[in-house]
C-alpha cells in the first residue's frame, strides 16, 4: 500500500506566554481532522503539541504538498487560531503569515515535513518535534544517523545500509540545493550542514531511491522578513529493515547539542531530550527541545504512539542539558549565548541598533584636533 505520512505544524498561540498548547486548541484540531477521516481524505491522524506548536500528524494516498490536505491543515490552524484570540493566548496566529490559502502551504508560514511509500509488512517511523529552534538543528543527529558508523552500527555490518544514503540539502538564504552520497562525499556534505543556520538537510534516500527521512525546512524570520518566532522543525525517519534501528535513530539525542533559538531566538542553548510531558519550555522560556513519538503505521492506521525519548536512559543527557544552560546563561547578552549579528539580521535587535547608530561617531571626529 502506497501512503503520504505528512507531519505539519503551527504556532497558534501560547498558553501561558510562549510555554504550551491549550487543551480546547488540541480538542478542536481532533474535531477537525476526525471529519476529514470520516469523509475518507485522511486514512488515519495523531494531533499533540511540543511546547506552543500544534502538530498534525496525518496518513493519507494524496501525495506530498497535496492541495486538498494542506488546505485542511490550513482551516484547521485558522479555527484554532480564532479559538486562541477568544482565550487571549499569546501570539495566536503568529505563523499565519498570508490571509488566504493559495494551494499548498509554500510560504504561508506552517512548517511541513511529508513522505510517500509504499508501506512495508512492518513500518515503523519516529516523528521527531522540536520547540524553541530552527529546521538546521535535525543536520547533526541526522549526519550521526545515517552517517555515522560510530553511531549507527547498522552502516557496517547491514548489507543492506553498507553503501550508505544520499543527502540532499537546501541553501535556504539562495534558495539552491545539492545531493551528496554519503559516505563517498562526507567531507564535502560537512563543509555545508555544519551550517546549520543555513544549510539545512531536507531529505535523506536510500541509494536506490527510497525516502528514508525528511525535514521541514520552513525558516519563517525569511518569509516575513523580520522576527515573528522561532521554525520549531519537525522530521520524519523511518527505521528498520535496511534502515537505522529505532535504537541507532534515537541514540544521536543523548548528547544535547547547541543549536540557535531558546529566548526570543536570539540565543544558543542545548537541544534537550524530553518526555511528553516535559515538553513545555519554561526557563528563560527554554532551553530547546525535542519529543520523539515513535508509531508502527499498519495499512495506512498509526499503532501509538510510544513517547520514545521518555526513556530514562536519557536522564543523563537532560541533566547534561541543564549544566550546559547553566553555563550559557551566565554570559547573558554576551557571544556565543547570544547569536552573532548576522544571525540576529531578522530578530527585533536591528530596530535597537538603529537607535544606536545614531549615537555612533566615527574615530577622527572624536579625536581632539
Amino acid at each position: 500500500m502506497r501512503i503520504t505520512l505528512s507531519v505539519i505544524k503551527c504556532d497558534v498561540g501560547g498558553y501561558v506566554g510562549h510555554s504550551a498548547s491549550h487543551p480546547d486548541i488540541l480538542s478542536i484540531a481532533r474535531n477537525c481532522l476526525q471529519k476529514a477521516k470520516d469523509n475518507k481524505t485522511l486514512i488515519d491522524f495523531h494531533v499533540t503539541s511540543c511546547g506552543d506548536d500544534l502538530e498534525l500528524i496525518m496518513t493519507h494516498t494524496k501525495g506530498v504538498e497535496d492541495s486538498e490536505i494542506h488546505s485542511l491543515a490550513w482551516n484547521t490552524f485558522l479555527t484554532c487560531t480564532e479559538k486562541a484570540k477568544e482565550l487571549g493566548l499569546y501570539g495566536a496566529g503568529q505563523d499565519i503569515l498570508k490571509e488566504s490559502f493559495s494551494g499548498n502551504l509554500k510560504g504561508m508560514g506552517p512548517g511541513y515535513a511529508e513522505m510517500e511509500f509504499e508501506e512495508r509488512k512492518s513500518e515503523p517511523v519516529i516523528i521527531f518535534m522540536a520547540d524553541k529552534t530552527e529546521p538546521g538543528a535535525w543536520n547533526l543527529p541526522l549526519y550521526k544517523i545515517f552517517a555515522d558508523p560510530f553511531n549507527t552500527a547498522g552502516l557496517i555490518i547491514d548489507p543492506e545500509m553498507h553503501d550508505g544514503f544520499k543527502f540532499q540539502v537546501l541553501d535556504v538564504i539562495e534558495h539552491k540545493e545539492v545531493i551528496f552520497n554519503a559516505p563517498e562525499e562526507i567531507y564535502d556534505l560537512l563543509v555545508l550542514i555544519g551550517s546549520p543556520g543555513r544549510f539545512v538537510i531536507k531529505n535523506i534516500y536510500k541509494k536506490e531511491g527510497e525516502i528514508a527521512a525528511t525535514t521541514s525546512t520552513q525558516r519563517l524570520s525569511l518569509m516575513a522578513g523580520k522576527y515573528v518566532g522561532k521554525d520549531d522543525p519537525v522530521l520524519i525517519v523511518r527505521a528498520q529493515h535496511g534502515l537505522p534501528a529505532v535504537g541507532e535513530i534515537l541514540e544521536p539525542f543523548a548528547f544535547p547539542h547547541l543549536v540557535e533559538g531558546w529566548m526570543r531566538g536570539s540565543h544558543h542553548g542545548p537541544l534537550m531530550p524530553v518526555s511528553m510531558v516535559d515538553d513545555t519550555p519554561s526557563r528563560f522560556d527554554g532551553p530547546p527541545r525535542v519529543i520523539g513519538l515513535g508509531f508502527q503505521i499498519k495499512n495506512g492506521m498509526f499503532i501509538g504512539p510510544r513517547d520514545m525519548l521518555g526513556d530514562i536512559s536519557f536522564d543523563r543527557a537532560r541533566q547534561i542539558s541543564n549544566e550546559i544552560a547553566d553555563f550559557m546563561r551566565q554570559h547573558g547578552p554576551f557571544e556565543p549565548h547570544r547569536l552573532a549579528a548576522d544571525s540576529m539580521e531578522y530578530t527585533t535587535l536591528p530596530q535597537v541598533l538603529e537607535k544606536v547608530k545614531e549615537k555612533l561617531k566615527s574615530e577622527n571626529k572624536n579625536k581632539k584636533k
